[in-house]
């Protein structure tokens, strides 16, 4: 039994980098040219929006937010969602893609809300089978007061306390993304996918590192067949050499 993935990351400004990474307006080294046409948008854009993101800037401007957005404030988060590679595979090869899409769309739009996500791509032209969904994180609960608010008597208009308000961190804390851990594995349990160790100590890591380790192994892969291939041609010369010298002596012998 494998194990289900489950990765969010913060991202900066308007993402273009990722953006150009996930609708392929760019060539990574680690995908097939010949199977990108196998990938595919599975949320339909609202009309008038055309790709990623205009999909985010359109959720920004249609949330109702009260609080104009600040220059560094996170306005996406990045979602990874897929499976170790071998069952994801199985899943690919038995025809059962198409469900385990649909299941992490229901997955992901219960969590976060149906008009958070804003985009989800799958990627058939990587080794492993995988979505990239973008979380555009609006929240409609009251806004957790600092320590230094809570000692000011302010005399100001109450805002509604549940109002739409875009915070990242409120998406993302500790509590919370364990949950998401929690659940995802039991939508993902029906494909053989079960949750990674419940308090392991694995680092974190981006999703650009994500990629650059895993094309890494990708290319040691690579050289440890080169080799055992070229281990192989020697072998298989060296045994036409011993065929070839056994032959000449069978016919020294027959001659004598």
């Amino acid at each position: 039994m494998g194990y289900a993935v489950l990765h969010l990351e913060k991202a900066s400004g308007t993402d273009t980098a990722m953006s150009a990474h996930i609708e392929r307006t760019i060539d990574p080294k680690n995908a097939d040219r010949e199977r990108t046409h196998l990938n595919r948008e599975l949320i339909q854009f609202p009309d008038g929006v055309h790709n990623r993101t205009q999909a985010i800037q359109h959720r920004l401007n249609n949330a109702g937010l009260q609080r104009k957005i600040g220059k560094n404030q996170v306005r996406t988060i990045r979602i990874l969602l897929t499976g170790s590679n071998e069952d994801m595979k199985q899943i690919e090869t038995t025809g059962k893609l198409n469900e385990w899409c649909n299941d992490n769309l229901d997955w992901l739009q219960q969590t976060y809300g149906k008009e958070n996500i804003v985009s989800a791509v799958l990627h058939l032209d990587e080794t492993t089978p995988h979505i990239h969904a973008t979380l555009v994180p609006i929240v409609n609960t009251e806004r957790k007061k600092k320590k230094s608010e809570m000692q000011v008597q302010k005399n100001y208009r109450k805002k509604n306390p549940n109002a739409s308000r875009l915070s990242a961190d409120d998406i993302m804390n500790r509590t919370k993304l364990k949950e998401y851990q929690d659940t995802y594995a039991e939508a993902m349990a029906k494909y053989g996918l079960q949750r990674g160790i419940d308090g392991s100590e694995a680092r974190h890591i981006g999703t650009s590192q994500y990629y650059r380790e895993l094309f890494a192994k990708n290319e040691e892969l690579k050289e440890n067949i080169d080799e055992l291939l070229n281990k192989q041609t020697d072998a298989e010369k060296k045994l036409s050499q011993v065929k070839s010298e056994v032959s000449k002596e069978k016919f020294k012998n027959a001659k004598a």
